[in-house]
Order: structure tokens, then C-alpha cells, then sequence
């Protein structure tokens, strides 16, 4: 009788593409969910029977597909999988007429969002506003650029709704949904730039005060005051009239 021959050692780079398949088959099990931490190496490797070598390549590969993104000393956590653009190309406002049209289009677009919110909110929603309103107000009292905090407010709104075109369409207008890198938007107000932006999260707190109680005609009416005060605060300010916006 023959000696069986015995298989060829597995290759790590077999082995990589063990756990990449193995995490890719979770997350569209749903097992895994955009946001939520990967197991550890060592649950890993003691998991799938692998070398921590082999979970760091497929690791890197999780990370170039960007299905991943790891953070420096916390962990790996499931990314959000790409989709297709929707079309929009929003030109950045440089401005004062383009920051008004801007917030025409906001006025309409996140009064309705606002209400779903608050029809829709859970509990992380409600944690995931409130955080963002946390650092918007930390970045102002450290002197710091509050735009990116300012704009994860709102997209934390659209998020609550768990539809998640609203969410598409504010993360694709970007720095455009909050013009105050490209246009000084305390200035043109004639505001002192502390004034200004506490009054601003004042309006958001508002906002976010009747989402977290689930009362949608609340949320919608603060959001909208909130917008509308912004543009009727820049044009009294720099004198142009409802038909010249």
C-alpha cells in the first residue's frame, strides 16, 4: 500500500485570505455592523487556528479594501461600505450669495430630517448627537475650528432618521453644509466670534433637546428656526433683501 502523501504546508498568504473571507462573510451576516470592533488578534487567531502574523496580513488587506480602519491603540472597527455617488457636485461657497443658497437648500432638506429623527431616534442616536454637540462646545472653549464637529451634528441628525439618503446627501455637500472654512460667517454678521457660535449651539441644543424628548413638530420647528436664523442673521447684516438672495 502507498504512503499517503501529505499535504502541502498552508501558506500564510492562504491563511490571510482565510480571515479576510472569514470577517468579509460576518459583516454581510451582519454579524458584523458598520461601526462595530473587530475581535482582537488573539480571539482571532485562537478562532481560526492562525499565527498573529497571518491576522496582521489579512488585517492590512481589510484596511487597503477599506472595509476596516484601525485606531491607534483602541482597536479595528467595520467601516461603512462605499456607495455610489448620487450626483451631486456642490460647489464650496466663497460667498455670501452662495452660503444663502446653501441654506435655502438646508432649510428645506433638514427641517423634514429633523422631524424623522425625532420619530426614529435611539437610543445611540441620541448619544451620537449629543456627542458631537460635546465637541463642537469643547473645540470653542479650546479656541479651536469647530466646523468638523459642527458638521457631524448634523449628519448625526440624518443618521437618526435611518434613511440613509439623508445621510448621502449632507456627508457628499462636506464643507459646503458648513461654508465657515471659506467664508467668516462670525465676520459678515458684524458678531463677536464666541457670541456668535454660542448662540449658534444654543439653536442646536434646541434641536437636539426635542429629538432626545421624540417630538418630531418640535424638532422640525427648531431646525428650521435654527437655519433660518442663520440666513436672516447674514442678510440683515450685510443689507440684502429676500429677492436679491
Amino acid at each position: 500500500m502507498a504512503t499517503p502523501v501529505a499535504p502541502p504546508p498552508r501558506r500564510a498568504r492562504n491563511l490571510a485570505e482565510l480571515v479576510v473571507n472569514y470577517v468579509t462573510e460576518q459583516i454581510a451576516a451582519k454579524a458584523l455592523n458598520p461601526g462595530d470592533k473587530l475581535p482582537t488578534e488573539s480571539q482571532l487567531m485562537h478562532t481560526l487556528s492562525v499565527s498573529r502574523t497571518v491576522i496582521r496580513e489579512a488585517i492590512s488587506r481589510l484596511q487597503a479594501g477599506k472595509i476596516i480602519e484601525t485606531r491607534h491603540g483602541i482597536g479595528s472597527f467595520v467601516l461603512e461600505p462605499p456607495r455610489e455617488k448620487l450626483g451631486i457636485d456642490v460647489v464650496p461657497a466663497t460667498t455670501l450669495r452662495d452660503v444663502l443658497a446653501i441654506l435655502e437648500l438646508r432649510i428645506s432638506l433638514e427641517t423634514e430630517c429633523a422631524g424623522l429623527a425625532a420619530q426614529r431616534a435611539k437610543p445611540d442616536d441620541i448619544a451620537r448627537i449629543r456627542a458631537a454637540l460635546d465637541a463642537i462646545e469643547t473645540s470653542r472653549h479650546n479656541g479651536q475650528d469647530s466646523v468638523d464637529a459642527d458638521l457631524q451634528f448634523h449628519v448625526s441628525v440624518a443618521r437618526a432618521t435611518g434613511n440613509r439618503y439623508f445621510v448621502d446627501i449632507l456627508s457628499q455637500m462636506g464643507s459646503a453644509l458648513i461654508p465657515r472654512k471659506r467664508l467668516d460667517s462670525a465676520g459678515i454678521a458684524r458678531a463677536d466670534p464666541d457670541a456668535y457660535l454660542s448662540l449658534v449651539n444654543l439653536e442646536h441644543e434646541s434641536i437636539f433637546e426635542a429629538i432626545s424628548r421624540h417630538d418630531a413638530e418640535g424638532a422640525r420647528a427648531a431646525m428650521r428656526m435654527h437655519l433660518s436664523n442663520s440666513r436672516e442673521r447674514l442678510r440683515r447684516a450685510n443689507g440684502v433683501g429676500e429677492g436679491n438672495s
